[in-house]
């Protein structure tokens, strides 16, 4: 991750542009003109097969770099970023951010953020294979709060735009599997929900859940 320092000079580099809920912030397919560092709001990364299937990547909250990897490659972009929230971004030209980052040298940092980008997606692959559902929604919505609520000062938290279609592509499951997932964590007393709304009431209790095993469940 950049430093606070250097995260406000790099904002400094462009113009912040409002993305609406729902909205497609990055496309599929496009040419690396440009990336976006988000500031505000909650995005989703995806991959669009041709077959229409849609394969979740990652999500995204503020303080992260969307788009960077095609400006880097000079490739097409290789996966959607789509708004869950009202999101703000600033827009960053191309040649510009390299510019920026060659000068502040900041390569380095980058190339770390992208090695912890990769150890997350091996985490999740490894999560996906050997822990059961309620454990892979806990940590989910324990990675979500910290996107959206960095530092975790309060211990209610609401998570907002989120879809069951969408946790479920996120655990690896079915919508009705999340629908269980959820339940249990409900009468556990750690959640509550409502359309496209999770509001965390006890994060002890969510921490518990994200820790158990398939043989245990928290007291």
């Amino acid at each position: 991750m950049l430093t606070d320092e250097a995260w406000r000079e790099l904002r400094e580099q462009g113009a912040p542009r409002t993305f609406p809920e729902r909205s497609v912030m990055l496309r599929q397919g496009s040419a690396g003109t440009h990336l976006l560092a988000l500031t505000e709001g909650l995005a989703k990364v995806v991959c669009r097969e041709p077959g229409g299937m849609v394969t979740w990547l990652a999500f995204r909250g503020p303080g992260d770099l969307l788009g960077e990897v095609s400006v880097f490659n000079g490739t097409p972009r290789t996966a959607e970023v789509v708004a869950l929230t009202r999101c703000t971004a600033v827009v960053l030209e191309a040649e510009r951010f390299r510019r920026f980052i060659d000068q502040r040298g900041l390569v380095m940092d980058l190339m770390r953020q992208a090695l912890s980008r990769l150890r997350e997606s091996d985490a999740h692959r490894a999560e996906l294979l050997t822990l059961p559902l309620v454990v892979r929604l806990a940590r989910a919505l324990l990675r979500l709060a910290e996107l959206t609520s960095p530092g975790l000062g309060s211990d209610v938290i609401r998570l907002t735009g989120l879809s069951q279609e969408e946790i479920a592509q996120a655990t690896g499951v079915t919508r009705n599997a999340v629908i269980t997932g959820l339940q249990q964590l409900r009468e556990s007393g750690a959640v509550e929900t409502a359309r496209r709304v999770i509001v965390i009431k006890d994060m002890k209790a969510l921490r518990a859940w994200a820790m158990v095993d398939s043989k245990t469940k928290p007291a």
